[in-house]
């Protein structure tokens, strides 16, 4: 492979031997998808149950095993299967931590109207390895902070349907209904629900859209919204182009309205100073907090194993925008973390990247 011997060069540029392989999965799980008639989650499913060899997952996918010894391991499938695992059938304590658990009196977060938090968080659907167990931490970390909105990236359908199961309290709205897609999920006793909008990306290779959900909390009208913009360095044009789109968005949401975009951008910054930078009526909320060190990167591939990648790569992926209301003042962003810093019983994380938590304030 060509190596940049550009500005972009180093440990992001050595990242890039890791693509064909994923080029290669991906083309093996259309032509799974193609040969059994499935979509491409339920490809992927199989293919990586069976190391990705495509005779081994054909032979899973049309002659399931009989014996019950020889599957108790392995996810149950429906004889139409639209999902590959269901995620909704065990029911086991949380196994985030023991610090977790006993912190939890101390971290419940007070409805007293004048805090607003939310967490954003790519959580790694489409990694079928200890998806149960990861998906449990996740859900221990939302249960901990109990925040008011969750937005969520790389969702797939039996990781929706566990959410909707153990996240009762919360209103889901999802941005696909198939594959993977996005989430933005609402607290019931705090967050108004007013309208929702998918904006197609129109030239988008990768199923990504965005997702626009209309509410009110404690008096103020808010546009959340959320993405999951186009991955890879060889796709930084049409990531540009939707990065666009997603600030035209904002800037056309009605004034009256606190609009918050949170999500899984795959930004490198020269990007976005290609872009011309963020206009002058939206922030970036780490920036206007100081830039803190600790949450500066939410992909970092020397602290998180769960890619078992090499190289040493830290990127800040997951961003939050900001847009206050034409009046001003009423909402204002305080603190930013990450989460998911924790490896599980099973040795990893709930994803391979940091989830960020987000407490803002509401003036009364």
């Amino acid at each position: 492979m060509e190596r940049s011997s550009g500005p972009e060069a180093g440990p992001e540029a050595e990242l890039e031997e890791g693509e064909p392989e994923v080029k290669k999965r991906k083309l093996l799980c259309v032509e799974f998808a193609s040969v059994a008639s499935c979509d491409a989650a339920v490809a992927q499913c199989y293919l990586a149950e069976n190391d990705w060899e495509m005779e081994r997952a054909l032979n899973s996918y049309f002659e399931p095993a009989v014996e019950e010894s020889a599957s108790e391991s392995r996810p149950e499938y429906p004889s139409e299967p639209k999902s590959c695992v269901d995620l909704t059938k065990e029911e086991t304590n949380d196994s985030i931590s023991s610090k977790t658990s006993a912190s939890e009196e101390k971290t419940v977060q007070q409805e007293d109207g004048s805090v607003f938090s939310f967490i954003t968080w790519n959580i790694d659907g489409l990694d079928m390895n200890n998806l149960l167990e990861r998906a449990r931490g996740v859900c221990s970390y939302l249960a901990l902070y109990s925040p008011d909105v969750i937005f969520l990236q790389e969702v797939i359908p039996p990781y929706y349907a566990y959410l909707k199961k153990k996240a009762s309290s919360y209103k889901i709205i999802t941005g696909h209904e198939e594959g993977y897609f996005t989430a933005i999920m609402l607290k019931k006793s705090r967050v108004k629900f007013k309208s929702q909008e998918i904006i197609p990306f129109p030239n988008t290779q990768m199923m990504r859209n965005l997702l626009c959900v209309h509410v009110s909390v404690s008096g103020n009208e808010l546009c959340l919204m959320t993405s999951h913009l186009e991955s890879t360095r060889g796709h930084a044009k049409e990531r540009m182009n939707q990065l666009k789109m997603v600030l035209e968005k904002m800037q056309e949401a009605p004034g009256s309205a606190t609009v918050i975009f949170a999500g899984d951008t795959n930004l490198r910054d020269q990007e976005v100073t290609k872009c011309g930078g963020l206009p002058n009526n939206i922030l970036d909320v780490w920036e206007f907090l100081g830039k803190p060190k600790h949450c500066q990167y939410t992909w970092d591939t020397q602290m998180n194993s769960n890619l078992g990648i090499a190289a040493t790569c830290k990127l800040r992926f997951d961003r939050i925008f900001f847009r206050a209301a034409a009046e001003g003042g009423h909402i204002i962003p305080q603190s930013l973390d990450l989460l998911g810093l924790e490896k599980l019983d099973c040795g990893r994380f709930p994803s391979d990247h940091w989830g960020l938590l987000c407490n803002l304030d509401i003036i009364l």
